[in-house]
């Protein structure tokens, strides 16, 4: 071999003296595959051994029943409470004999010991008897073709009822004739409601206006400086 026989060597001929046989070395793992799971073979997994049966049974389901209870019409008619007139209809039965001039059919809604009050009257009348004539005097001196005419009246209480009117002539509103009233109501020894208190306020004729503020406050002034004028009032 002469001296210039190394770098003549044959390139491929230094590779396979140098890179290892085919199969010595194993292959890097896959990057998706853990290195301890490499050539791991999965076992099965053990039977499912049942070591004792059972069986479901179904329960029967219980029914609950109450009884109903309906209160019978018998119990509820011996309740003297529910039959009688409502504070409302006895007040408008009131209006309805007066109109008619039907006194016997208003003397049963008024109270024995009760008391009225018009407040165009300087006293009240007190008693059934007093009141009966105080409207007996009142039909006689108007015809029948004057009618009072309910706007608005309280329904919700039992004791006690509000009512708003006017007058009216054939059809016609009667001039200052507009009025309120207040009605109290008992239920009697006869088991009946009726009127125990009333109190009519009625529309006046003259109408001062503000001059009326100045009157009540001029009224005022003299009770202050000389109080004892209210006895006299």
């Amino acid at each position: 071999m002469d001296k210039y026989s190394l770098n003549k060597i044959d390139p491929s001929v230094e590779l396979r003296s140098i890179a290892p046989p085919m199969g010595s070395v194993p292959s890097p793992p896959s990057p998706f595959q853990s290195p301890l799971s490499f050539n791991h073979k999965k076992s099965a997994p053990p039977p499912l051994l049942i070591s004792q049966s059972f069986t479901l049974t179904r329960t029967p389901r219980t029914t609950l029943c109450f009884p109903l209870r309906v209160s019978s019409s018998s119990s509820s008619s011996n309740n003297p409470v529910d039959t009688l007139q409502s504070a409302s209809d006895v007040v408008r039965g009131f209006y309805d004999g007066v109109n008619r001039h039907d006194l016997a059919s208003v003397e049963d809604l008024i109270a024995e010991n009760c008391v009225y009050e018009d407040l165009i009257f300087s006293r009240p009348f007190v008693g059934r008897k007093d009141i009966l004539i105080f409207f007996k005097k009142f039909n006689d001196s108007i015809s029948k073709d004057l009618q009072f005419v309910i706007d608005d009246i309280s329904t919700q209480d039992s004791s006690a009822v509000g009512v708003l009117w006017h007058l009216e002539w054939k059809g016609k509103e009667f001039p200052f004739s507009k009025g309120c009233s207040f009605y109290r109501l008992v239920v009697g020894d006869a088991k009946k409601r009726q009127i125990i208190y009333a109190r009519d306020s009625v529309e006046p004729a003259l109408k001062p206006g503000e001059m009326a503020l100045t009157i009540i406050r001029g009224v005022t002034w003299l009770l202050e400086r000389f109080p004892q004028l209210a006895d006299r009032i």
